[in-house]
């Protein structure tokens, strides 16, 4: 069968054994499998965590191993990559994603296969999730990155009535502003270099977006909406340490920023610490999801709360993988990128 790898900072189609599903596992036939920002970075070399790529995949369960009645083969399913030894610590305190084995766990090969093994620990832990017939695929490989929100949500102490402001409006700040949105939120604004970014922002309900490389836009946005207060939230969705700096400057007194997007390797940030320290700003960093916060997103998307579908702007077949990494890298002409396979 088919499976995308990644190769010399390239990604390549190469040809590997079909999986087959021992005691407790599944194997499950791809039908999509989003191109997230993280795969990017890997090809750029500038994410250390993973080597595997694809982690938004959809599909039919193909082969059902011995021990797993809860499952049968057709069901329509999303499969998360990661999930944690849920022994530990860290996971006995609820920090899941933090967990020294969530990110050691994956899917075989992984997510841009044309069939993907699930592994016995990931189905015990949860991992797969039978979608309601009203979630197309296209919307299924939105329901990891939306989970990474509300995972950020319920780390940082989201609140309803809070103004937030998003730096990125890629897919995961997209998901980010309608997400707060539909959870309450007073006003949201956001800012991208992309025009066609904030076009599909306002379209989804955001107050204000703007363009972040012009700093008296953003800030002019803030003191209208909050009164020079500054907002509660502040969220960085891109990996530009300048993003960091920005979301400081329009956060609130005692407001948070939310370390959200991914930096690349290396990346340093240069602030002036007392600043934060008399200021009383809050940096959380967050990173990824987990089961249940999956599933609270997919009760969001069924009960109509949430809207997915016209976020994806480009399908590809597993066989164009090489275009499909091209057009999810330009922020200008695209919005997400899904990735299409067999159960399609």
């Amino acid at each position: 069968m088919k499976f995308a790898k990644l190769e010399a900072g390239g990604v390549r189609l190469v040809d590997v054994p079909e999986p087959h599903a021992g005691a407790g596992e599944l194997v499950v036939r791809m039908a999509a499998s989003g191109v997230c920002g993280t795969d990017i970075e890997k090809l750029k070399g500038g994410y250390r965590a993973s080597s595997i790529l694809g982690h938004e995949p959809v599909g039919r369960v193909s082969e059902v191993g011995s021990g797993v009645p809860e499952f049968a083969v057709g069901d329509r399913v999303f499969v998360h990559h990661h999930v944690p030894c849920g022994a530990c610590e860290i996971c006995a305190r609820g920090d899941y994603t933090f967990c020294p084995t969530y990110s050691q766990t994956n899917l075989d090969p992984g997510g841009f296969a044309e069939s993907f093994r699930v592994s016995a620990h990931h189905v015990s832990a949860g991992a797969v999730l039978r979608l309601d017939p009203a979630v197309t695929w296209d919307e299924g490989t939105l329901l990891e990155p939306a989970g990474c929100v509300v995972t950020a949500l319920h780390r940082i102490g989201y609140s309803p009535g809070m103004s937030v402001f998003i730096y990125g409006l890629g897919p995961v700040g997209l998901l980010y502003a309608r997400l707060v949105r539909a959870l309450g939120a007073a006003w949201v604004g956001g800012a991208d270099v992309s025009a066609l970014r904030r076009t599909v922002a306002e379209a989804g309900g955001i107050d204000a977006a703007v363009e972040p490389r012009d700093a008296s836009s953003v800030a002019a946005a803030v003191e209208k909406a909050t009164g020079g207060r500054g907002v509660d939230l502040a969220v960085v969705a891109t990996g530009a340490p300048s993003a960091i700096e920005g979301a400081i400057g329009i956060a609130r007194r005692a407001g948070t920023v939310n370390l959200f997007g991914l930096p690349g390797a290396g990346s340093r940030l240069d602030y002036d610490l007392q600043q934060l320290y008399l200021r009383g700003i809050r940096l959380i960093p967050t990173y990824a999801t987990t089961e249940s916060d999956l599933r609270e997103v997919h009760a969001l998307r069924v009960a109509h709360r949430l809207a997915l579908v016209d976020l994806v702007s480009d399908r590809f077949s597993l066989s164009d993988i090489v275009p499909a990494f091209a057009r999810a890298r330009d922020a200008q002409s695209s919005v997400k990128v899904v990735v299409t396979g067999p159960a399609y």
